[in-house]
């Protein structure tokens, strides 16, 4: 990782720890972070053991999105720079989608712009009930990036999604939680320790079970129900075959907990 640490990085029992760490500027992501973030999401990929990744953020906000001050130093470049900054964050998000590891989520404060796109590009999200969500993209003349135009119909519809883009709706903590874009609004000083539960029950799982869902699901949307099926026997079948699903199954049987490895 980078000397100069705008994300701290770390692994403990499986789980990898990430967390935004510039809360000076409300976590924005500038070209740095950016780039931070992706030489992280990169060790959770290729680093062996990580069974669930956890996202977090320091300070009073998640991430306020794009650095609009970089964006003004780009000047008659600025097509280039946005270009550049989007892929970096668009890099960091593909890799966390296509990982074996489910990345869960703890949005601690505001989540606006690109830290909306990020932190609902996750398989698990946590929020504090003070926390709260808005595209606010068109306010400052962009459009939304960091999948966001992806994620939002598949998980609220596409009628709510248009609501939130075109309008700049903010969402509170609990009504994210209602329109099914987030999974939990907890107390703000339970945040982490929810988060990291989740992340705890998900990295007990058996990690060729976790692989197999984030992949079924990522091409559900894609795949007619024939070739949904054959993909699900197959991860299926790949599952029982593995050490892991051995172990689930003799665990079954034997009626005791399975210990995966």
């Amino acid at each position: 990782m980078n000397n100069d640490k705008l994300i701290d990085f770390s692994i403990n029992n499986g789980i990898a720890y990430i967390t935004l760490n510039s809360p000076e500027t409300a976590n924005s992501l500038s070209p740095a972070l950016g780039q931070q973030l992706i030489e992280a999401a990169v060790r959770c990929d290729r680093t062996p053991g990580v069974r669930a990744v956890l996202l977090s953020a320091n300070g009073k906000f998640f991430s306020v999105g794009g650095d609009i001050n970089a964006m003004v130093g780009f000047g008659d470049n600025v097509a280039a720079g946005i270009k550049e900054l989007a892929d970096g964050l668009h890099r960091a998000i593909s890799t966390f989608a296509r990982m074996k590891a489910p990345l869960i989520v703890a949005v601690n404060g505001m989540a606006a712009g690109a830290g909306f796109s990020l932190a609902i590009a996750a398989d698990y999200v946590v929020a504090a009930d003070s926390a709260a969500f808005t595209m606010a993209y068109s306010k400052v003349g962009l459009s939304p990036d960091g999948s966001s135009s992806y994620y939002l119909p598949r998980l609220i519809g596409l009628r709510k999604a248009q609501e939130l883009m075109l309008t700049n709706r903010v969402l509170s903590a609990d009504e994210a939680v209602e329109w099914g874009l987030i999974n939990a609004s907890v107390p703000a000083d339970e945040v982490f320790a929810s988060a990291e539960k989740a992340a705890k029950l998900i990295a007990s799982a058996s990690p060729e079970s976790n692989s197999a869902i984030k992949q079924l699901l990522l091409a559900s949307f894609n795949n007619g129900v024939e070739t949904q099926m054959e993909l699900e026997s197959r991860f299926i079948a790949d599952c029982a075959d593995s050490a892991n699903g051995r172990e689930g199954v003799a665990a079954f049987t034997a009626k005791r907990k399975a210990e995966f490895s």
